[in-house]
């Protein structure tokens, strides 16, 4: 959280999570094409030119008033790729919420496992542990015909008591609902912090 008590402005930021080609940048794309472009800024992506997230995708947006103060919200995405982890951990420094995006193909269970594991380890060496950090997790990719049920990625993951959406990122369902669970979850966090 990031405060500009001279012009009463919040910065929240809110970090996609996950193994690569997960639909991380696909669920910030769905998002920046439905907020209003006057609430919004560009959508800056840094890829490959296999169209691979290289560093982050970075949008933020305006919401109404808290505490008396207008909050920017701050999405990036980090970058899915083994070889990009200290990228990952630098674009994850300073989250308020972070969103997991798992890919529900039945071959992407163990990508998803150590995707988890890397975040949960970064998280910790950044005093943030997982559950002391508003998370959601996201199943993405539930139209592919081998998704695994979403009780089986809860077990194999060890999610916990995290708010759980399904989603088709590609289409926009189930983008909005998890985003607007981690930005509660986030604001309810800063509220507490704020009092």
């Amino acid at each position: 959280m990031n405060i500009n008590w001279q012009l009463r402005q919040l910065r929240l930021k809110i970090v996609y999570y996950g193994p690569a080609m997960s639909g991380k940048t696909t669920n910030i794309e769905q998002i920046h094409k439905r907020i209003d472009p006057n609430n919004r800024s560009n959508l800056v992506s840094l890829k490959t030119n296999e169209d691979r997230t290289l560093f982050f995708d970075f949008m933020q947006f305006e919401l109404g008033k808290i505490c008396g103060m207008a909050p920017c919200i701050q999405l990036y995405t980090v970058p899915g790729q083994e070889y990009y982890k200290a990228s990952r951990k630098l674009v994850l420094r300073g989250a308020d919420g972070v969103v997991f995006v798992a890919d529900s193909s039945a071959a992407r269970i163990n990508d998803n496992l150590e995707s988890w594991l890397d975040m949960g380890t970064a998280l910790t060496e950044m005093n943030q542990p997982i559950g002391k950090i508003p998370l959601v997790v996201q199943y993405n990719k539930r139209d592919l015909a081998d998704a695994v049920s979403v009780q089986s990625m809860h077990q194999s993951l060890g999610v916990g008591q995290f708010p759980e959406f399904e989603a088709v990122a590609f289409n926009g369902e189930g983008v909005f609902n998890t985003l607007k669970s981690i930005i509660n979850d986030v604001i309810f966090q800063v509220q507490k912090e704020l009092q």
